[in-house]
This record gives structure tokens, sequence and C-alpha cells, in this order.
């Protein structure tokens, strides 16, 4: 396995990301750093000759949102029809903190 990063880099790196690591884990995360960067060598060995660089996975788009137009809702009594108990014009819902009924 190659050496890829030192103990600094991942100090330096950890310290950036502001990740705690105490001095006793920098030397197992440098060795997992440096293996996972040794399991990406093999894409170093791809044959890109002619490939074109891919700026984004999708394509060329452009806008695909739907125009933003006013769309008519529901009344208050359509929005509230299946509700177990209305108050006021508002849903009453039991309550979560504190305790108690409705």
């Amino acid at each position: 396995m190659a050496q890829h990063l030192t103990e600094q880099d991942v100090r330096r790196m950890a310290a950036y990301t502001r990740i705690g690591l105490a001095d006793d884990e920098v030397p197992q995360m440098t060795v997992e750093l440096n293996a996972i960067i040794d399991g990406l060598e093999p894409i170093t060995e791809y044959d890109l000759e002619g490939v074109e660089p891919t700026f984004h996975p999708i394509g060329d788009l452009s806008n695909v949102m739907r125009t933003d137009a006013e769309v008519p809702g529901f009344s208050q009594d359509e929005a509230l029809m299946n509700a177990a108990v209305r108050e006021g014009g508002s849903f009453r819902i039991p309550r979560i903190l504190g305790g108690g009924d409705a």
C-alpha cells in the first residue's frame, strides 16, 4: 500500500473539517484513508482517450420546472371536512407536549 497521506495531512484535514481526532486515532485514520485511496487506483488505469468530460450527469437540460401559476386550492370547509375535531376554522389535535387531552 502506497503512502498517499501522512499523519500530518490527516491532522490538517481533521482540523480543516473540524473533526475531532485524538492523537491515538490519527495513525489508524491515516491507514484507512490511504487504503481508500488505494482502492481507487484502478480508476487511473481506464483508457479515457477520446472521452469527453461530463460536466453535468443529465446532459444539457434547461429549466425542467413547471411554470409558476396560481391554481385553485381547497376552501376552508373542504380542507377541514375530515377533521375529527374542528375549532374556530382550524384542526383541533391532542396536545403532545405537557400531557392532557385535546
